[in-house]
């Protein structure tokens, strides 16, 4: 049998050159191969990371902990830094997220351009103002210009968005120009109404208070009968 001339892949592996030689392999396998290797390396690097970041959050929750004058030794507080730690990497994992990725071919072609509504979506945030939680319901809207999504992919970019510190205000908007600029619709309509921690735990204290926003972009805009049909539709039970 013969061999190809030797071709020698470097990856990196915990600070170390790995050297591997490849005979007997198309230049396409060795592509995969080079792209399997950066692959794991990457993953492996990432994995260190949250590994220091958790230590890190952990530390912080601990000395957060003792100011309040809390006894960190105590049983029921001896793993609390660390829950808390990966209970807030996970609330924001939205930072390492993005709309390209999770769209990736959902996106298809089709001959429509009547209004698409997905309404409902559950929604879990964390306002920046005082780290704690806002929650409550997305409403969208698109009017296609031939072309549509998975409709799961909507409910995926409220995740991103809402999996970080946030505003109302500003989650509605991104929401609503993630849509419009990975779709090109003729209209993108996003409504969110949300109950806000920081008003009912603290501060007003008021039981039953909502918060409502909306971001109307293209026809949605422009157009007072396409914006009033949208609210009706889901307003509509």
């Amino acid at each position: 049998m013969e061999y190809q001339k030797a071709s020698e892949i470097n990856g990196v592996c915990n600070g170390k050159i790995v050297t591997e030689y490849l005979n007997g392999f198309s230049e396409k396998s060795i592509e995969a191969k080079k792209a399997e290797l950066m692959g794991k390396e990457e993953k492996s690097h990432k994995e260190s990371e949250d590994v220091c970041k958790i230590s890190a959050i952990e530390r912080a929750y601990g000395t957060v902990l003792r100011e309040l004058g809390e006894d960190v030794e105590r049983e029921g507080l001896l793993r609390t830094p660390l829950r808390a730690a990966k209970a807030m990497q996970f609330l924001t994992k939205g930072y390492h997220e993005t709309v390209k990725d999770i769209l990736n071919n959902a996106i298809f072609d089709e001959n429509h351009n009547e209004m698409v509504i997905v309404k409902d979506i559950e929604m879990f945030s964390l306002c920046e103002h005082h780290l704690v939680p806002f929650f409550g319901k997305v409403h969208i809207g698109y009017l296609p210009n031939n072309k549509v999504v998975g409709l799961s992919k909507l409910a995926r970019i409220v995740e991103i968005f809402s999996r970080r510190l946030q505003v109302q205000e500003r989650l509605t908007k991104q929401i609503a120009t993630a849509i419009s600029e990975a779709l090109e619709p003729a209209g993108v309509a996003v409504v969110i109404e949300a109950a806000h921690m920081c008003m009912v735990m603290r501060g007003v204290q008021k039981m039953n208070s909502k918060t409502v926003t909306s971001a109307m972009l293209g026809l949605f805009q422009e157009d007072p009968k396409t914006r009033e049909e949208f609210l009706a539709l889901i307003k509509n039970n």
